[in-house]
C-alpha cells in the first residue's frame, strides 16, 4: 500500500530516538502534528516500538503542563505556544493502549504526566488557558495563536479563536474521560471520581452553549457572549474523537452542514464558500498565502476525522461505502504531486490544486488510520479503550 511506504518515510531518527517530521521540503518535528499523526504512522503499522518511545520522549519536555509545540534541537528553548498538542497527546496515548495494552508502560511512564497535564490545566497555565467555571477550557491571548488554525502575518493572526474553540473542548472532554479510565484501571478511585465530574461538567457546559439551533452545528469559538457562526470543520473533531458530547441526532446535523459547506475530492474546506472570508486560492506572496491558509484551503488530514465521524453517526454499511468511494478518488492524488505521497493542502476552489508542503505526516497518517479502523475494519489486539 502506497500510504504504508509513505508513512515510514516521516518517521526519523533522533539522539535519543524517533520522532516525527511534520512535512517535507521545510518542516520540522511538531509536537502538535506529532500527536495527531502518531496512530497513523506507527499503531497502525504495528509500529508500537517506535510508538512508545516517542511518547516517552515528549514527555520528558512537558512543562507547566504543557507540550512543545515544536520540538527542541540540542541546545534550542521548547516553544510552548499550543494549546491543543498537548490534549491531542491524551489521545495519542488512549490509541496506543488500543493497539498494546500497555498499561504497565503507561502507568510507569506516561500517568504521572498526564496527572500533572489536568492540575496545571485547572490551576492555569501559560496564555491564560485554564479550566473556566463552566468546566470547559479558556485559552488565547491578544496576538497569540494557540490552535492549529495558527496562521501569522506580521502582527495579524488571521484567525485568534480566543475563548474556547470548539475542538479544544472536545479534546479536554475526551482527555478528562480518556484519564477516568485510567484512573478505574490503576484503582484510584478519587482520581476516577474527579475526572468523571469534571467531564460531567464540561459535558454540560458544551451542550449549553456550543449548539447553533439557526445552522444546525457548533459554533467555531465561544468567548463569553460572543459566538463565532463561522462555518469551519473543527466541529468534526467534537464527533470522531471516542468520547463525544454530542448527540446523534446533533451530530447527523453538524456532518450534513460540513457536507453541504466543506468537503471537496480533497478533503474539508476550512472555511464556507458562502463566508464573506472565504478565500478560494492559496497563492501569491508570504501574506497572501498565509491570510488564506485557514479561510478555506482545503486539509486532507481533516478527513481522517470526518470519516470515523460519519460512520459512528450514520452506520458502518453507510460510512464505508462513503468512505471508499472517497478514498478511491484520492486515489489519483497519490501520483499527482510527490509520487507516492500526499500533500499538505490543496486550493478550496476547484480543482484543488495541491499546494504547500508536497509530503505532509497528519495528511498521510489519518487517511491510513481511517482505511486501517474505518474501512478495512482490521481488529486491533485489544479492545478500545472506553
Amino acid at each position: 500500500m502506497l500510504l504504508t511506504t509513505a508513512a515510514d518515510q516521516f518517521i526519523v531518527a533522533r539522539e535519543r530516538g524517533e520522532t516525527v517530521i511534520a512535512g517535507y521540503h521545510w518542516f520540522a518535528d511538531w509536537g502538535r502534528d506529532t500527536m495527531i499523526a502518531l496512530p497513523g504512522l506507527t499503531l497502525v503499522n504495528g509500529r508500537w516500538d517506535i510508538a512508545r518511545n516517542i511518547l516517552a520522549e515528549f514527555a520528558t519536555h512537558i512543562d507547566k503542563g504543557m507540550l512543545p509545540n515544536r520540538f527542541p534541537d540540542a541546545g534550542e528553548a521548547p516553544e510552548y505556544n499550543t494549546v491543543d498538542a498537548t490534549l491531542w497527546f491524551f489521545e495519542a496515548v488512549r490509541s496506543f493502549l488500543q493497539y498494546t495494552d500497555d498499561y504497565e508502560f503507561v502507568r510507569t511512564n506516561l500517568y504521572p504526566v498526564l496527572k500533572d497535564i489536568v492540575q496545571w490545566h485547572v490551576k492555569g497555565t501559560r496564555y491564560q488557558i485554564h479550566v473556566d467555571d463552566d468546566g470547559l477550557l479558556f485559552s488565547g491571548e491578544p496576538g497569540v495563536q494557540l490552535t492549529w488554525m495558527d496562521a501569522k502575518v506580521g502582527d495579524h493572526v488571521v484567525t485568534p479563536r480566543y475563548g474556547k474553540p470548539v475542538e479544544i473542548q472536545a479534546l479536554w472532554y475526551n482527555g478528562l474521560r480518556v484519564m477516568e479510565h485510567l484512573a478505574t484501571r490503576f484503582k484510584e478511585p478519587n482520581a476516577k471520581h474527579e475526572y468523571g465530574a469534571m467531564a460531567d461538567k464540561a459535558l454540560a457546559g458544551f451542550n449549553a452553549i456550543f449548539w447553533n439551533e439557526h445552522t444546525g452545528c457548533l459554533y467555531d469559538v465561544v468567548n463569553g457572549d460572543s459566538r463565532d457562526a463561522s462555518i469551519r470543520p473543527n466541529q468534526v473533531i467534537a464527533i470522531s474523537l471516542p468520547h463525544t458530547m454530542l448527540s446523534k441526532e446533533r451530530a447527523a446535523s453538524v456532518l450534513r452542514v460540513i457536507e453541504r459547506e466543506l468537503l471537496t475530492p480533497r478533503g474539508l474546506r476550512t472555511l464556507s464558500t458562502t463566508d464573506p472570508n472565504y478565500i478560494g486560492r492559496y497563492e501569491g506572496g508570504p501574506g497572501s498565502r498565509d491570510g488564506a491558509y485557514h479561510q478555506g484551503t482545503v486539509w486532507p488530514w481533516l478527513m481522517g476525522p470526518y470519516i470515523t465521524a460519519y460512520l459512528k453517526t450514520f452506520g458502518r454499511k453507510a460510512g464505508r461505502e462513503f468512505a471508499s468511494a472517497w478514498l478511491e478518488n484520492f486515489q489519483k492524488h497519490l501520483h499527482e504531486a510527490c509520487l507516492g505521497q500526499v500533500s499538505e493542502i490543496f486550493d478550496g476552489d476547484a480543482p484543488h490544486t495541491p499546494r504547500g508542503c508536497v509530503a505532509q505526516a497528519w495528511s498521510v497518517a489519518e487517511l491510513l488510520r481511517a482505511m486501517v479502523e474505518d474501512v478495512d475494519e482490521r481488529q486491533t489486539q485489544a479492545a478500545r479503550v472506553a
